[in-house]
């Protein structure tokens, strides 16, 4: 299959020197694409800026800004088989971000914030029925009802969340625990394990998906 993997955080600029972003380092989302490729699948990643390795034989399009991100997955998402949007996308971007750096002395900036575009709810419209897309949900409080939110609003055929609140897991750990919810209701739990085991295993199911709608 031709799979399509994102990873790492986004970054937006509120000066030359600083931006806002978050906390992903991009393992989870390498993992997903490192899996894929030892099971015999073409992979493309699109990843935002991280300290990693490329995994290997995976075609890699680095990307800064939500904006970027969008770009590159949407001129390459009609030929994929299987999207795994594993990054997290910043969801606020400065307005206006200062062409020049901003002066301490001058106090604290006033930033005027906008939202960035959803990447999965505008790839919604684009999805073809043979095509499985699965998102990713980092939570902290109500896990289930906002995975199953978002698997509706964003008309997903499967969402991995996860607990970022604990500190063994999720964000900069090499281990994690999923929640995977199904569009036909199902939930498939994947236990605390190195990110590479749980990608694996998210991989299977996803490829179960994406056998069934080829049937």
């Amino acid at each position: 299959m031709k799979v399509l993997v994102t990873a790492g955080p986004t970054r937006e600029a509120i000066d030359p020197v600083r931006f806002v972003s978050n906390r992903s380092s991009g393992k989870m989302g390498y993992a997903v694409a490192a899996a894929a490729r030892a099971r015999g699948h073409d992979v493309c990643l699109v990843s935002g800026p991280v300290a990693l390795a490329p995994p290997r034989g995976v075609d890699v399009v680095p990307v800064t800004t939500a904006a970027d991100m969008l770009a590159a997955v949407k001129r390459r998402v009609r030929g994929c088989d299987l999207l795994v949007m594993a990054a997290a996308v910043a969801d606020w971007r400065p307005r206006n971000p200062a062409p020049r750096k901003l002066k301490k002395r001058a106090g604290p900036p006033r930033i005027a914030w906008e939202a960035t575009p959803d990447i999965l709810e505008t790839l919604a419209p684009l999805k073809k029925k043979t095509q499985t897309f699965c998102g990713f949900a980092a939570e902290t409080d109500h896990l289930a009802r906002e995975a199953r939110r978002k698997l509706r609003a964003k008309n997903l055929d499967a969402l991995a969340a996860n607990d970022v609140s604990k500190k063994d897991r999720g964000f900069e750990a090499d281990r994690n625990a999923l929640t995977v919810f199904f569009a036909d209701g199902r939930a498939q739990r994947i236990g605390l394990a190195a990110k590479t085991r749980c990608a694996a295993t998210l991989l299977r199911a996803l490829e179960q998906i994406c056998a069934a709608k080829k049937k």
